[in-house]
């Protein structure tokens, strides 16, 4: 499965939407979100691709695609 498809299922999950409501532009915030979603996201990406994300490139997951971009580039 490809990052992003990943991504918005695991979004769509915590914040009970569907993945079709979901775009690499969505805002995870305009999706729904509230500040403990998330903290509960970054754990579940952490645990799902094996990485840590580090404090400073937090602040830069507003998105699904700068989520993706973060995840892809951590995993390098």
């Amino acid at each position: 499965m490809k990052t992003v498809d990943k991504v918005k299922q695991l979004v769509a999950e915590q914040l009970c939407i569907t993945t079709d409501d979901i775009k690499e532009d969505s805002d995870i915030m305009e999706l729904g979100a509230d500040s403990i979603d998330v903290v509960e996201m970054l754990t579940t990406f952490e645990d799902e691709f094996g990485i840590s994300i580090p404090d400073n490139k937090v602040e830069e997951l507003r998105t699904v695609g700068a989520i993706v971009k973060v995840i892809e580039e951590i995993r390098k």
